[in-house]
């Protein structure tokens, strides 16, 4: 059988499809230390609040069709929509209302929409693209073009800092956004690295952004208000050239399928005609869920008190297995500032991350290869890029100390 174009691109093996198979064969069969997945940890304070709620649902006849008996609209469900608009009007001073929220289904058919809404061939014939100032950055960006060369990245700036850790920083003298520009999109903080922009680095972002009439995309899918897993102190901002984009996922509830995107109205319009050709509308299993913890400002407290304190324990815990187990190495950690992972770099490495990853796959450990998170920067040679991994350090401690364990002996034996 032939496939077409579009079906010979999204058909072929990407970075994304190795980690979600990765992931699902690590769940199905056990017994593999699971560091390559985004799969947010089994906090129980949480999942005992999640059970709780969906008992309300189940009790309630109403709350129980809008979750699975009816159509939301295709913007998404409207309470949980004008929920979320009061909430962040309230705590940040925003002026926002439903019609400045459309929920997807998941932030990565969300970004599937967005980038190709705004980026590829225009209708003058030329082509656009998408401008990630900061790299390494997410691997599910790099393949949600209909068609390639959707993106252009620039090379961060390096900052070495003590205890083996290292910063990636935006180099503002190489950013330069060219007229094929179609947006800015950085994450905060960022998968793959923990790396959190500053408020100062946000601030300019946004002033380049506008002062050359491009929309500025923040993936905000572990950062404020929920589900908060940042470790410094920042301010979230937004404004109506600003697209903030969030999901339920990194809350505990990554199968509810449930990206958010709050924009300028004309953008909240397109979205939620493109849900309606390709879904007719999304899930309104999370938002029913959320409806009143969201309404209430529990889902807030625990975003606070449970989820950031959780993974900032996680994190220095895993940042100092890797000083154990790779004690000797030539490494470096970048410093974990929020999300699920540690993003290790290994200067001078002599075989590619792909090849530690297929070694360390073999001793039953899954990392995630670092050459798959530069999108943009596909034609680039630089080293840098097969020198690193990402490994995430929600999973179960045993089995992030043992995998982490497993990753310097390999280090070791690539060194020689």
């Amino acid at each position: 059988m032939e496939f077409s174009a579009f079906g010979r691109r999204y058909a072929r093996h990407t970075g994304a499809l190795e980690l979600m198979e990765d992931l699902g064969a690590a769940m199905a069969r056990g017994g593999v230390h699971m560091l390559g997945g985004g799969n947010p940890a089994q906090i129980p304070e949480l999942e005992a609040v999640y059970r709780e709620e969906m008992a309300r649902v189940l009790d309630d006849p109403a709350r129980f069709r809008r979750m699975l008996g009816n159509y939301a609209s295709p913007g998404g469900e409207d309470r949980f929509r004008e929920a979320l608009a009061a909430l962040l009007n309230e705590h940040y001073g925003w002026n926002l209302s439903p019609a400045n929220i459309a929920l997807t289904g998941g932030s990565q058919s969300g970004f599937f929409q967005l980038f190709n809404l705004l980026a590829g061939e225009m209708p003058d014939g030329s082509r656009r693209r998408i401008l990630l100032p900061l790299t390494p950055e997410y691997i599910g960006y790099g393949d949600t073009g209909v068609s390639t060369g959707m993106f252009s990245a620039r090379r961060p700036e390096i900052e070495l800092l003590d205890e083996r850790m290292f910063k990636y920083r935006v180099d503002f003298d190489a950013l330069q956004p060219g007229s094929d520009t179609a947006a800015i999109c950085v994450s905060r903080p960022t998968n793959p690295t923990g790396n959190v922009l500053t408020d100062d680095e946000m601030t300019r972002l946004s002033a380049i952004a506008r002062a050359r009439g491009l929309p500025l995309i923040i993936d905000n899918a572990y950062g404020l208000p929920f589900p908060r897993i940042v470790f410094n102190e920042i301010n979230l901002h937004w404004d109506d050239n600003t697209i903030l984009c969030m999901s339920l996922s990194k809350i505990g509830l990554p199968a509810v399928r449930c990206g958010i995107v709050i924009a300028r109205e004309e953008i909240v319009q397109a979205l939620t005609a493109m849900n309606a050709v390709m879904s007719l509308a999304v899930p309104s299993v999370g938002p029913v869920l959320l409806e009143r913890l969201l309404a209430s400002g529990e889902l807030l407290r625990l975003s606070h008190e449970v989820i950031r304190p959780f993974y900032q324990a996680r994190a220095e815990r895993a940042v100092a297995w890797v000083h154990e187990s790779l004690a000797g190495c030539d490494y470096r950690i970048h410093r974990p500032e929020g999300a699920l992972f540690l993003w290790l770099w290994f200067p001078g490495l002599p075989i590619s991350s792909q090849v530690l990853y297929e070694r360390l796959k073999a001793r039953g450990v899954l990392v995630l290869s670092g050459h798959y998170f530069f999108p943009g920067l596909e034609e680039d040679d630089w080293r840098h890029k097969q020198e690193c991994i990402r490994v995430t350090y929600s999973q179960d401690e045993a089995t992030v100390r043992e995998g982490i364990r497993i990753v310097g002996e390999e280090v070791r034996a690539a060194a020689g």
